[in-house]
């Protein structure tokens, strides 16, 4: 779905996909559907994560989605930056001993009030 922004001078047509142009709260820009009574997702946008070198998988993981949430609440606002209840989740780690890494992915959602 592609949005169109009236802006001062013009208009910006098609900023889908362009990450230059996010700001916090541009989460206007993407399509959401409802996963849930009350919790909203959206529709085919994804957010990343990442971690390296931490001394275990825990580790690993708990900062590549600390990295995930960070990103997406810088974004779109602190509401869109809970991973517990992101949609489409996905973790990758590898590693052994104490050098693990990760890299994580998922649809950034929100609460409806």
């Amino acid at each position: 779905m592609r949005k169109v922004l009236a802006v001062p001078g013009g208009v910006l047509a098609g900023l889908v996909g362009v990450a230059a142009l996010a700001t916090p709260g541009s989460a206007a820009l993407w399509s959401e559907v409802m996963v849930s009574k009350n919790v909203s997702c959206f529709a085919d946008h994804y957010h990343y994560g990442s971690s390296s070198g931490m001394p275990s998988k825990k580790a690993a993981t708990a900062e590549a989605i600390a990295s995930w949430a960070g990103f997406v609440a810088w974004e779109y606002g602190d509401e869109y930056g809970n991973w517990r209840i992101a949609a489409s989740k996905q973790v990758d780690c590898s590693g052994s001993g104490s050098s693990w890494s990760c890299q994580v992915s998922a649809r950034p959602c929100h609460k409806v009030r």
